[in-house]
């Protein structure tokens, strides 16, 4: 069994192994009650068509980077994650990116001279193996229907990531983008902000200045509301940082605990390498 030549891998992935079912025709794939790939991990990927659900409950931005992505922000620092706990189990009722729900599995491309992609899955992931328990990934040499619904689900988030890449091209061309910049209060110490940067955002003086049948188009095609569902999460980032202090978490806490003296005041946000 070949690997799938892909570097440097996506988030989450060790490993990729085309699905195949000359070696797996007897491997299952388990469900599971906590996705403990994602429990020390602060930015995901999400697509477009996620915007509207994902706004609800995470901060949107932009990854830092020649070529920014959007990103759901469950932490606002390194390693923390306020809605899975580090065995992955869920804490409360939340939308689950599909980047999250996608993995073991992913559609990529094994020959770099053609467009044709084949489903291929992390093979040190403990989702899929030859079990006894699970549902089968192949019934008499055919990919079962589990299977089929994996592939039909992998295709549906290639297609969202290009109109993702589509959104984030616009957005780019009308010079919207930002280095962004979130400073919150802390009611410990209400004098010395936490300044948090390393992310992009909507310029909403920029937006402003947009020629009339610009906005137009965008209102028609779906695109200005995504930029509002962008501007208007951005408030729940002091809502992430409250829940990370009330957690014994971050900055806050340890302002709160006064463990090594003041807080630094300014947070760098790793979101360059998310996606």
């Amino acid at each position: 069994m070949a690997s799938a030549p892909q570097s440097p891998l996506p988030l989450f992935y060790k490993d990729l192994m085309p699905l195949n079912s000359r070696d797996h025709a007897g491997w299952r794939a388990r469900s599971v009650d906590r996705a403990g790939w994602v429990g020390g991990q602060h930015a995901v990927p999400l697509t477009v068509e996620e915007f509207a659900q994902a706004q609800r409950d995470f901060p949107i931005v932009f990854s830092a980077g020649d070529q920014p992505v959007p990103l759901a922000l469950m932490g606002l620092n390194d390693g923390i994650n306020v809605f899975f706990d580090e065995d992955g189990r869920a804490q409360g009722d939340f939308y689950v990116p599909a980047y999250i729900r996608r993995y073991p599995f992913l559609l990529a491309r094994l020959d770099p001279k053609t467009d044709q992609m084949s489903l291929c899955f992390d093979p040190t992931s403990d989702l899929v193996g030859e079990f006894e328990d699970g549902v089968p990934l192949f019934a008499e040499a055919q990919p079962s229907e589990h299977t089929r619904n994996l592939l039909q689900f992998c295709e549906r988030f290639e297609e969202a990531g290009m109109r993702t890449q589509a959104f984030m091209e616009e957005i780019r061309k009308a010079g919207l983008l930002m280095d962004g910049e979130v400073s919150i209060q802390s009611a410990d110490n209400p004098d010395r902000p936490f300044i948090y940067r390393g992310f992009k955002m909507i310029n909403q003086d920029k937006l402003r200045e947009l020629r009339g049948d610009q906005l137009r188009k965008w209102n028609e095609s779906g695109l200005l509301a995504l930029i509002f569902a962008h501007l208007f999460s951005l408030d729940l980032m002091r809502v992430i940082f409250a829940r990370q202090t009330a957690a014994g978490k971050g900055p806050g806490a340890q302002a709160a605990q006064g463990g090594t003296g003041a807080a630094p005041a300014e947070q760098a946000m790793d979101t360059s390498a998310s996606g």
